[in-house]
Parts: structure tokens; sequence; C-alpha cells
């Protein structure tokens, strides 16, 4: 497993994350094989939201019955969670971070989050709320490292004005397929041409000068919950094509080489799982450390659709 040092800290971290928002209806042993396929294949992150589940902390409270890490254990995984979407709006309100907080502990059963982001960004936002609910959770232990999802370096911007711990990581939607943040900047200034247009105010760049770690959710959706793009050859016949081909000359499957696509990248990307299959969870992480040639990343970028000027 390729392994990358999160931001700003001296933790080493898989490239590859178990997102966990499909567990709600899994039984203990079924929760319990995914968590360990993950844990075999190198994988030590795994990633929560309060929202996942459909009632709120769901989906972590299924997670903390199925699993239980011993002391030791605990010390050798990164418990991320999400927090920030309510029902119909978006709240970031010291409150609320607060109440989330110790809602998802409680589900978890665990003392503290490694890792807290905050979910869509919300507009309403006051940095000082934030900072005042980031320096009481830093404080009381209850979380040890702070980032974003969905954020632009603006509203990073805006939030490091008053946040005075480092805003580690800021998770993203990207694939192959779906990957303006990577695709704006290869055709920047481009007239007439969509792929030029800035969606995210340099979002890529911006993470490389500052240190913070993107990861990918949806790594294989084809754009924003379209289904996914492996194995669809009535929309992506040549991608699916270069997949094959790249997935048998590195003994990996195609679900390695989507992993690979991300992973290739210097940014330091990580991909996060979405699947509940124990063997797709091992097919990506076998991925993640196959050495693209420049040539081969590419071949698959143009291959999806992507422009080259």
């Amino acid at each position: 497993m390729k392994t990358y040092t999160l931001p700003h800290t001296k933790r080493t971290v898989s490239s590859v994350v178990l997102g966990l928002m499909r567990i709600v209806k899994m039984s203990d042993a079924e929760v319990q094989a995914l968590v360990g396929s993950a844990r075999d294949a190198g994988i030590n992150v795994f990633d929560h939201a309060d929202i996942y589940g459909g009632a709120r902390h769901a989906c972590e409270a299924r997670f903390g019955e199925a699993i239980k890490f011993s002391a030791s254990a605990r010390d050798h995984v990164v418990i991320q969670s999400k927090a920030g979407i309510r029902p119909g709006f978006f709240d970031f309100s010291a409150e609320h971070i607060l109440s989330s907080v110790d809602g998802s502990l409680k589900a978890l059963g665990t003392d503290y989050l490694d890792l807290l982001l905050l979910h869509r960004p919300d507009t309403l936002v006051e940095p000082e709320e934030v900072a005042s609910a980031f320096d009481k959770l830093q404080a009381a232990g209850k979380v040890r490292h702070f980032g974003v999802s969905n954020q632009t370096p603006g509203q990073i911007a805006l939030l490091k004005t008053a946040v005075k711990q480092p805003l580690v990581a800021n998770q993203v939607q990207l694939s192959i397929t779906h990957a303006p943040l990577i695709a704006q900047g290869v055709a920047a200034n481009m007239a007439g041409l969509d792929q030029s247009i800035d969606r995210d105010n340099g979002l890529l760049e911006y993470s490389r000068i500052n240190n913070m770690m993107l990861q990918a959710w949806s790594p294989f959706q084809k754009g924003f919950f379209d289904g996914v793009f492996l194995g669809d050859r009535e929309n992506f016949a040549e991608l699916n094509d270069v997949l094959d081909t790249l997935a048998k000359q590195y003994g990996v499957t195609p679900t390695g080489i989507a992993v690979a696509w991300i992973t290739r990248h210097p940014a330091n990307i990580q991909v996060v799982l979405g699947t509940t299959n124990p063997d797709r969870v091992k097919q990506a992480a076998a991925g993640a450390g196959v050495p693209l040639t420049r040539q081969e990343w590419y071949r698959l970028f143009t291959a999806a659709g992507h422009k080259l000027p």
C-alpha cells in the first residue's frame, strides 16, 4: 500500500481510505469482514460523517457496534468524520460542530477523532465560531486534526482568518471522468472549451502550495452520482479498453488502474472508497501503488474525454 504523511503531522496514512456511508443495514459480521479486508490490504483510514445512514450518526453507530478496537489497535488507525450538513441547510455554528462531534464519538465508541472535516461549505459561516469550536475540541482531546470538504481556496482562506489549527485535508469529488480539478489547468486559457472553465479557483495548486491533502470521493463515478464508468462501454468504450490493457500489463483489475490514476498524481491524493464489497476493496488497494508512466496517465486522461490543447 502506498502511504503518505498527513500534512502538518507525523502520522502515516494509507493512500486509500475506506468510506463507511453504506453500512447501516449490514450485520456485524459483514462490517467486520469489510473492515478486516481493508486492514489486510494496508488501509488505515476510515471515513464517516454524522449524516451517513439516514438517521443522524446511524452509520457511525453501526461501525461502533461492530468494530471494537483495542487501545493498541486504535492507535494504528485513523478515524475521521464530518459535520456541517443538517436537513435542508448547512451549519458551521460552534453549537452544531460541538454537538456533532460529541454524537460521533458516542456512536463510534471512541474517545477522539483523528480528523474532523467540515462538510459542504456553509455560506453563512462565521470563522470565529468555527475557531471557537475547534479550540474547545482540541483542548478537550476530542479531535486531533482538522480539515474541510468540498471547499475552494477562498473559503479555506476565510476560515484561516480565525482558525489557528492547520487545515490538513480537503475531501472533494474526483475520478478519471469527473476531473475538473485537474482538467481545467491542463486546458487553461482555451477560449470556447468547457474544460478550460475554472470551477474551483485553482484548488489543486492551492492544496500543493499550502500542504493540504486532497481526498477523492466517488473515484469511479462518471459524474455527480451518474453511475460508474467501469464497464460502461456505451459511454466510455475507449477508456475501458485502456483500463483493461493497463490492468493486464500491471497484473491488477481495471478498478486498480482507476485508483492508480489518482494516486499517481504528485499531489498525494487519497482515494475514498464507498464500496461494501471486500473484494472490491482489495482490488482498489492493489492499484494504489501502480507506477503509471506519464504517457499512460495522459492516455487514460484523454480516453476519458479530456482534451490536450
